[in-house]
C-alpha cells in the first residue's frame, strides 16, 4: 500500500515583506504627510486625518519605498514623493465618495456623511495641490510629469466609469480600460518613480512601471469581485455598493454574456437601477456563482499578479523582490 501523496501547502501571502521592508522609510512618509495635511483651517487637517488615520493599507506609496530598495537607491527624495503618491490616492478617494454618495470607507463613516459633500471636494483639492507643491520640491521634470500625468489618466479614467454606468452594454475591453485608467495608473507611476530617482536605466523604469501597471489591474479586479464575495465589515464599505450604482464591473459583465434571456432581463433591470434591493442584490449574487463570474474574475486577477511578478525578473533576487512578489501575490488572495 502506498503512502497518499500530500502536496504542500504554501502559506497564504500576506503583506507583512513589504511592511516590514519600507517600515523605517514610512515613518519618515508619515511625517511628511501629517506635516503637510496640515493648515490654519481647523477643517482641513480634521478631515483629511479622519481619511489618512483611517487604517489603509498603503500599498501605493508603499511601492515607491520597496521599488527605491529594490534599485539600491540610497538617497531621501522617495520618501516626499511617496507621500505626494498617498495624497493623490487619498484626494481621489474623497471626491470617489462625494461621487458615488458612499457611506462607508475603511469601515467608518465616509468623510462625505461626517463633513458633507462640498468640504470633502475641497479638502480633495487641497491633497492634490499638496502632492503637486512635493513635486515640485523634488525639482524633477521626469517625475512631475509621470505624477501629472497619472493624476490625469486617473481623472479620465473616472469619468469614463461614470459614463459607463447602467451601461449595460459595457465590454470587457471597456472595463480593462477604465480601471487601467483610475486605478493601476498610479500603481505603475508610483513604481515607476522610485526607478527615476535612482536614475536607473529605461529598461528598469519600464519594467517597474509594467509590474505596477499589472498589480493595479488585479488589484481592482479583486476589489470588483469582493462587492459581491464579502461582507461589510470585511471591505470596510457596504456590500453591493457597485451593485446599487449600476456600476459595470467584471463580475457583472461575465454574469450578463453567460446568462439565459432571463437572467439578462434582470440584468438589464438592476443595471439600470430597476431592482436594487436587498433581495435582488442576493438574486445577482446567486448568478454569479452560477455562472463562475467572481471566481472568473479572480482567475484574471491572478494572470495580471503573475504578469507584474514576471516584470521583476530583471533585478536580481532579494527581499525587495521577494516582498514586491509577494505583494503582488497578496493583492488576489486577500478578503478585504
Amino acid at each position: 500500500m502506498t503512502a497518499e501523496i500530500v502536496p504542500l501547502q504554501r502559506n497564504k501571502p500576506t503583506l507583512d515583506p513589504m511592511l516590514s521592508l519600507t517600515a523605517t522609510a514610512m515613518n519618515s512618509v508619515n511625517t511628511v504627510i501629517l506635516d503637510r495635511m496640515q493648515s490654519e483651517i481647523p477643517l482641513i487637517p480634521a478631515l483629511a486625518g479622519h481619511l489618512i488615520s483611517g487604517g489603509g493599507k498603503r500599498l501605493r506609496p508603499m511601492l515607491t519605498l520597496a521599488g527605491a530598495e529594490l534599485v539600491g537607491y540610497q538617497g531621501s527624495r522617495h520618501h516626499k514623493l511617496a507621500a505626494a503618491v498617498e495624497f493623490i490616492h487619498t484626494a481621489t478617494l474623497l471626491h470617489d465618495d462625494v461621487v458615488d454618495g458612499s457611506d462607508l470607507r475603511r469601515g467608518k463613516a465616509a468623510a462625505n456623511i461626517i463633513f458633507g459633500n462640498p468640504a470633502t471636494v475641497l479638502v480633495g483639492d487641497f491633497l492634490f495641490s499638496r502632492a503637486f507643491e512635493l513635486m515640485v520640491e523634488d525639482g524633477s521634470l521626469k517625475v512631475l510629469k509621470i505624477l501629472s500625468s497619472a493624476s490625469a489618466i486617473i481623472a479620465e479614467g473616472e469619468v469614463d466609469q461614470l459614463t459607463a454606468q447602467r451601461q449595460i452594454e459595457t465590454s470587457e475591453e471597456r472595463y480593462l480600460s477604465i480601471i487601467g485608467a483610475k486605478t493601476a495608473a498610479l500603481f505603475a507611476a508610483a513604481s515607476r518613480i522610485s526607478a527615476v530617482v535612482a536614475e536607473c536605466s529605461d529598461a528598469q523604469e519600464e519594467a517597474l512601471d509594467a509590474y505596477g501597471r499589472n498589480l493595479g489591474i488585479a488589484f481592482q479586479l479583486v476589489d470588483d469581485a469582493l462587492d459581491y464575495s464579502s461582507d461589510a465589515a470585511a471591505m470596510g464599505k457596504d456590500r453591493g455598493d457597485d451593485f446599487r450604482e449600476g456600476k459595470m464591473t467584471l463580475p457583472v459583465i461575465l454574469a450578463y454574456a453567460r446568462g439565459n434571456e432571463e437572467e439578462r432581463g434582470f440584468w438589464k433591470a438592476a443595471i439600470g437601477g430597476h431592482r436594487t434591493s436587498e433581495a435582488d442584490l442576493a438574486y445577482a449574487i446567486t448568478l454569479m456563482e452560477r455562472h463562475d463570474a467572481v471566481e472568473a474574475t479572480r482567475q484574471r486577477a491572478r494572470h495580471f499578479a503573475e504578469r507584474a511578478i514576471d516584470a521583476l525578473s530583471i533585478f536580481p533576487d532579494g527581499k525587495a523582490r521577494m516582498a514586491l512578489s509577494e505583494a503582488a501575490m497578496f493583492a488576489v488572495s486577500r478578503g478585504y
